[in-house]
């Protein structure tokens, strides 16, 4: 990578994982997103299409993350953007199926440095409430933006910006020693290929339990799954057919209804 496209990933690094400046919709709701996060990374390091690859199954692997009371399990913007520049740095010479494996491998790496990072962002905005609180006792309510937002998004930069600098350089001084091929056996490429099928299966499972409410879902889900998968329709095809097959049955279920009421 060139010391552009270094610092270019580490700002969306910092820039994915705030809710202010950008806004928290543009920000953590958008750029740090894995789909969008991975899209970025393609277009900074001129490989959009196996970028996007890479996001949609980071995608999957991470819908169902949550963070409950506040903990962090996993930090989906340094793991997304880690990783896919990752994959895309040591993936020359690799198919598809093992570039998503080694993404997954970074993106672990990525997600357990901002995971630390996280727990020290929060170590270090804890004397800013005193500042805050100073502010306040003396009245001068037009300074507490100094230690919420001045302050506060100085810290997170630092804890999000150089951090990413210092692993992205690391991973571009690795990469300069050889084509990541050739510097590892070919049972490990293999292993990284199934890891992430794993993974994205997992992701994909997970989702699949929100959204079957009632066991009869299973069937539509499995009837969708053959007629792309036997029938060799395309997801759009199957989406417009099941559009189609929901109309007619609403018309006849209100028709059925509208008789029903009739007759009474």
């Amino acid at each position: 990578m060139q010391i552009y496209q270094i610092i270019l990933i580490a700002l969306f690094v910092y820039l994915g994982s705030i809710g202010s400046i950008v806004g928290n919709t543009i920000g953590w709701y958008t750029l740090g997103r894995p789909l969008v996060a991975a899209f970025v990374v393609g277009l900074i390091m001129g490989d959009v299409q196996t970028a996007v690859l890479i996001g949609i199954s980071l995608q999957i692997m991470y819908m169902g993350n949550v963070t409950p009371g506040g903990a962090v399990a996993w930090d989906l913007s340094y793991a997304t953007y880690i990783g896919t520049a990752g994959a895309l740095v040591f993936g020359r010479g690799l198919d598809t199926a093992q570039i998503i494996g080694l993404a997954v491998v970074f993106a672990g790496i990525g997600g357990l440095v901002g995971q630390i990072m996280w727990n020290i962002s929060y170590a270090l905005n804890l004397p800013l409430n005193r500042v805050a609180q100073k502010y306040a006792e003396a009245g001068e309510t037009r300074k507490m933006f100094i230690p919420n937002l001045v302050l506060g998004q100085l810290i997170g930069f630092a804890c999000r910006f150089i951090p990413a600098i210092i692993v992205l350089t690391s991973m571009t001084a690795a990469s300069a020693q050889g084509d990541f091929a050739s510097l590892i056996p070919g049972w490990v490429t293999t292993t990284l290929g199934v890891f992430g099928g794993m993974m994205a299966s997992l992701g994909m499972g997970i989702i699949i339990s929100f959204l079957f409410k009632k066991k009869y879902h299973i069937v539509i889900f499995l009837a969708g799954f053959i007629l792309v998968t036997y029938f060799n329709l395309s997801t759009m095809a199957v989406a417009v057919l099941a559009i189609i097959i929901a109309i007619l049955y609403y018309v006849s279920i209100t028709s059925l209804e509208a008789k029903r009421g009739e007759v009474q």
